[in-house]
């Protein structure tokens, strides 16, 4: 049969699939909205560059929002706004919904760690007339991104009598930053013949913090460090066996390109996620559903502790919920879906091998659902169901959201999980959902802009 070109392009229109870019496909008003959107988020970012930074933010900003504490036993009221602070490290909010909890809860999940540096737990000393902080990294790091860039330190220590000391230099441009030494390429011949898992070994991740002496005729650099913190903190050397300080990127989130269309920042992974699963939860008003948006702990790692999403904290807290709803949690559980909202790598051309452009994620072209992740035979993932992707298509489809499907890189490349696989393991459908990447792990990454707001769109459209 013949076709004229007009009923082929309509053939093609009716029945091919292909991604929308967000800024072909909106009006100038959304496009407006998008960049005010982003300012929110990078105030958020800089804000928020630990865990405990994110909760502390997020209780200021539902708090500010109608949300009140929760503690298991409590009686809870249909339209009610709770939080439930999990020893300050994660959070879980939810709002009850206006029908019977048995027809399930929709969920949000995101994470609120990233990729850093930990402070040892015995880490000061002098050499060489420098003093240092040893290091342990966190999550998935290219080590050598780290050296030559200047960082802050971040955290608490808590000292014998109990007293809290919060920590965070290196943020304000009056404070000193810190850093991590590299070798000058004049030197470098048998450093740059390695691997570059190999170039920084991660004991060398050495974090600089002085070089002066304490008295005259002295050389004990280290002394005068603690001296310092002391005068400074109130606290001794001994302290840093109960605290937890990272080192962390001393950069603030910026636009980056002349169209100013990305944002580049410390954190992405998983911020990206986190920050439009509070601004939906914040922005749902009278749900028909009982919606929850979980920030944990300990994704990069696992995901373990408790305050990681593999905590019991999570079935418990549904497990009270249900109870002072007189609802089964098994049915509960059985009924609800969750948005498991981590993020995704975005194809990059200057890397184009290790993707498999049919099925990998573009900048600009929306939030982007992962119907499985892990890595190589699909190791590590829940893999959702074909109905719980119908689902969230149809209601992407219906509410506006501009979206995208894909995966992670080629198969065999390589991969990489998130909480999605335990949430599953709870009886709960869920499918995950987040922002593309550039530069994933890096001290530095980068996302668009259009896709947060779409992120933000998928996760109010989701609580609806």
């Amino acid at each position: 049969m013949n076709f004229t070109k007009e009923e082929l392009d309509n053939i093609r229109d009716e029945l091919s699939y292909k991604r929308k870019n967000v800024y072909s496909s909106v009006s100038e008003e959304e496009i407006e909205k998008i960049n005010e959107y982003a300012k929110g988020y990078c105030a958020f970012l800089d804000a928020a560059k630990t865990e405990r930074e994110a909760v502390k933010k997020t209780l200021e900003i539902v708090s500010e929002n109608g949300f009140v504490p929760y503690e298991f036993g409590d009686k809870l009221e249909v339209g009610g706004k709770y939080y439930y602070n999990n020893r300050g490290r994660s959070v879980y909010l939810f709002v009850i919904g206006s029908e019977n909890i048995e027809n399930g809860i929709r969920i949000s999940a995101a994470h609120i760690d990233s990729p850093r540096l930990d402070i040892k737990q015995n880490p000061l000393y002098d050499e060489g007339n420098m003093a240092f902080l040893k290091t342990h990294y966190y999550g998935g790091i290219k080590k050598y991104q780290w050296t030559a860039i200047p960082l802050a330190l971040h955290g608490v220590v808590i000292t014998l009598d109990g007293k809290t000391v919060d920590i965070c230099v290196g943020e304000d441009d009056n404070d000193p930053v810190f850093y991590i030494n590299d070798l000058l390429p004049h030197l470098g011949r048998d450093q740059m013949e390695k691997t570059a898992s190999q170039v920084i070994p991660g004991e060398k991740l050495n974090v600089l913090v002085g070089s002066i002496p304490l008295g005259e005729g002295s050389n004990d650099i280290k002394l005068g460090i603690l001296k310092i913190l002391s005068e400074k903190y109130g606290i001794k050397e001994e302290d840093f066996l109960s605290a937890e300080i990272m080192a962390l990127p001393a950069f603030k989130a910026r636009d980056i390109g002349f169209d100013r269309s990305i944002i580049g920042a410390y954190g992405h992974d998983d911020r990206v996620c986190a920050y439009p699963a509070l601004s939906a939860i914040i922005k749902t008003k009278a749900p028909v559903h009982t919606v929850m948006t979980v920030l944990a702990d300990k994704e990069e790692t696992g995901s373990g502790g408790n305050t990681g999403m593999k905590s019991d904290v999570f079935t418990d807290l549904i497990s009270e919920i249900s109870a002072a709803l007189g609802a089964n949690e098994r049915r509960v559980r059985a009924n609800s879906k969750c948005l498991s909202a981590d993020v995704n790598a975005i194809y990059d051309p200057n890397f184009a091998d290790v993707y498999e452009t049919k099925n990998a994620a573009f900048l600009n072209c929306g939030v982007v659902m992962s119907k499985y992740t892990g890595s190589r035979g699909k190791s590590g993932t829940s893999d959702a169901s074909a109905e719980m992707v119908a689902f969230v298509r149809e209601l992407f489809d219906r509410e506006g959201v501009i979206w995208q499907s894909a995966e992670l890189g080629k198969v065999d490349q390589g991969g990489g999980g998130t909480v999605a696989v335990y949430i599953a393991n709870r009886n709960i459908e869920v499918v995950d959902l987040g922002v593309g990447v550039i530069s994933m792990h890096a001290p530095y990454e980068a996302i668009s802009k259009a896709d947060l707001y779409m992120a933000y769109k998928a996760f109010l459209a989701f609580n609806k």
